[in-house]
């Protein structure tokens, strides 16, 4: 008999325990029905009923120990519609937000999301958003991970954006945004730092302080930058692997650059490059994809090391350009440096 009190304090604690992990805080449990009834109730959330435990919920991730949210990822739905609840506020132990590839999904990012105080990674893709890229963000000092791509997002870049000591991944690809790039953004982060920010409307020239910034990957392309981009390249970039600033306005010489010696992908295409290509590319032994053309460059294509994996569309439309795998050189390739 002395044995059932200790038989049953235990299993008293096993169900304390298993209460914290399939039973999330009444708090979240407002929060994620005030969600739902924002967004009209989709069928997306057809598991959300009151009968079950809310870390059961499809979408929604709790922690093990307390039980609280920590996560929300609504994906893939076409037809929810709306604007983002600001009831996501209110699951103020949310580290993960992803809400991707919900085009119906419109309206400004609201600055109720200022509160999250935890958040790690914030994703808000393939929507309809529009508005600026919100200022409050900065605040966000537990943020690693920012993906604001495939939206309708106008304005500059906030440059509250640079403060923040844990971001090492900003992508900002396909949206409308202008002016220039904060010259400080991802200055602080901790890790190699990965930016996305091709097809926008950017201007003015690349960030020469992105010169310490170890980068892993840069995209820059199809923008309005002018400039060199000289800050991106060179011996001492030893974690870059993927650089393209293809379809700008750059003018610069490319005569005297080095790659980055571990580089897999360098387009440099459709810019005002002039000068020659550096023999050293042929001694990157890594690189996959090279592309100048659409430059003002001349003189004799690299020959040797990895160079035949690039054919003619590599080289087209420069200024004058020969040898393998274009036309022969006729003489002696003229010095274009000065």
């Amino acid at each position: 008999m002395a044995a059932f009190p200790l038989l049953l304090l235990l299993c008293s604690l096993l169900l304390a325990t298993s209460t914290a992990a399939d039973q999330c805080h009444d708090d979240d449990h407002a929060a994620l029905v005030a969600i739902d009834t924002a967004l009209g109730s989709p069928y997306h959330f057809a598991s959300w009923t009151p009968d079950s435990a809310c870390c059961d919920w499809y979408d929604v991730d709790c922690d093990a120990e307390s039980g609280r949210v920590i996560g929300l990822r609504v994906f893939q739905d076409t037809n929810m519609s709306g604007s983002i609840p600001d009831a996501i506020a209110n699951l103020t132990f949310l580290q993960t937000l992803t809400l991707h590839h919900l085009p119906a999904i419109s309206g400004a990012i609201p600055d109720s999301l200022a509160a999250l105080s935890n958040l790690s990674q914030l994703t808000i893709s393939h929507t309809g958003v529009s508005g600026p890229v919100p200022s409050f963000l900065g605040a966000l000092t537990a943020l690693t991970a920012l993906d604001l791509s495939y939206n309708s997002l106008t304005g500059a870049i906030p440059p509250s954006l640079a403060d923040l000591p844990n971001l090492s991944s900003i992508n900002l690809r396909r949206n409308h945004l202008s002016g220039a790039i904060p010259s400080l953004l991802l200055s602080k982060s901790p890790d190699q730092a990965y930016l996305w920010l091709s097809s926008n409307n950017l201007s003015g020239a690349i960030p020469a302080e992105f010169a310490a910034v170890d980068f892993a990957h840069i995209d820059l392309s199809r923008n309005a930058l002018s400039g060199d981009a000289a800050c991106l390249l060179g011996a001492g970039k030893s974690s870059l692997q993927h650089v393209d600033v293809s379809r700008n306005a750059l003018r610069f010489d490319l005569s005297g650059m080095e790659f980055p010696e571990n580089a897999t992908y360098i387009d440099l295409s459709h810019n005002g490059i002039r000068g020659g290509i550096p023999t050293q590319v042929a001694n990157l032994t890594n690189l996959q994809q090279f592309n100048v053309s659409f430059n003002r460059l001349c003189g004799e294509v690299p020959a040797g090391g990895n160079m035949a994996r690039f054919d003619r569309y590599s080289y087209l439309h420069n200024k004058c350009l020969c040898g393998a795998p274009l036309t022969a050189c006729r003489q002696r390739p003229i010095n274009y440096l000065h």
